[in-house]
């Protein structure tokens, strides 16, 4: 197995599943409990969810129970591996945060980072684009 794996799956087309059902059908899958080893994040704007693994698992095989699962096929959702990026996208910055400040908070192990190498901010959106020297950093 790579060490390379996404501990994130991304689930498309999640319409006809509430974020409940669908935290509850996870926990049914995995046999693992949602908030202590995995979360779930919506982004409702591209109609996707996306589940990160908190508890160390083999997410290909996961995304393999997923597609052959019943209830997954009636919700008529896709699951898939999420890329792994060098790249992420902060937001709800307070105005007037340096990047410095930035890069540290995000080189900082306890918040799951790793070496920063660039921060581009943008702050008319509050936001910052945080690219790592590795993908290990911005899980």
């Amino acid at each position: 197995k790579s060490a390379e794996t996404s501990p994130s799956v991304v689930f498309e087309n999640i319409q006809g599943c509430s974020l409940n059902c669908l935290r509850v059908l996870l926990e049914n899958i995995s046999g693992l409990a949602v908030d202590d080893d995995f979360t779930v994040e919506v982004i409702p704007e591209i109609d996707v969810a996306v589940a990160t693994f908190i508890k160390s698992i083999d997410t290909e095989e996961f995304v393999k129970k997923c597609s052959q699962n019943k209830r997954v096929k009636e919700f008529k959702v896709a699951a898939r591996l999420l890329e792994l990026t060098h790249s992420i996208k902060a937001e709800n910055i307070p105005a007037g945060v340096s990047t410095d400040y930035i890069t540290v908070y995000f080189e900082s192990p306890r918040n799951g980072g790793g070496p920063v190498s660039d921060v581009q901010l943008f702050p008319e959106e509050n936001s910052a684009i945080v690219t790592f020297c590795d993908h290990k950093g911005n899980a």
